[in-house]
């Protein structure tokens, strides 16, 4: 690979770093072609992006980019493939769910809405985050909560009352 071609696949990286606040890094080496044709195609149905990249390539780009990796640069040895995502858990549960048939791919480290995760240890964490739109969807159920009650009892109330009114007149 020429400085160009190097620089321009940084470049590239960078601009994806940036751009994304759900990166995963995942060691996927010793999966076979079928594999890995498997892998690519439930990340696709997730809608997670996969990739393989140069160890050096995406350390500098992860030097160049505007974030904070902390721990997940040291990470990097070995093959290194990175796992870009809107949701929070899903390259988690993509990872998980492929693990029930091989011991592969094996978790490195993740950065998910600026916190850092590393080792593989950390996929269970990782699979039960939620994400922006299950909280959300959370909170609303909260807030309704307290209306739904108010409301049921004063229908509740009502075909008491209506039943009440035409007992009496039918005495």
């Amino acid at each position: 690979m020429t400085r160009e071609e190097k620089s321009v696949v940084i470049k590239d990286l960078t601009s994806k770093l940036t751009d994304n606040s759900i990166i995963y890094l995942a060691d996927i080496s010793g999966l076979d072609a079928l594999e890995t044709s498997n892998l690519r195609r439930a990340c696709f149905k997730a809608n997670v992006k996969l990739a393989v990249v140069k160890n050096t390539l995406l350390a500098k780009a992860m030097e160049k980019s505007d974030k904070e990796f902390g721990e997940l640069p040291s990470t990097l040895k070995g093959n290194t493939s990175v796992l870009f995502s809107e949701t929070g858990n899903a390259p988690a549960k993509v990872i998980k769910n492929f693990r029930k048939k091989s011991d592969k791919p094996v978790l490195k480290g993740a950065y998910v809405e600026e916190a850092i995760y590393v080792g593989d240890d950390q996929l269970d964490a990782l699979v039960n985050i939620k994400s922006k739109e299950e909280l959300i969807g959370d909170i609303i159920t909260l807030l309704q909560s307290p209306a739904k009650n108010v409301i049921s009892a004063l229908q509740s109330g009502g075909n008491k009352l209506s039943g009440i009114i035409k007992t009496l007149s039918e005495k």
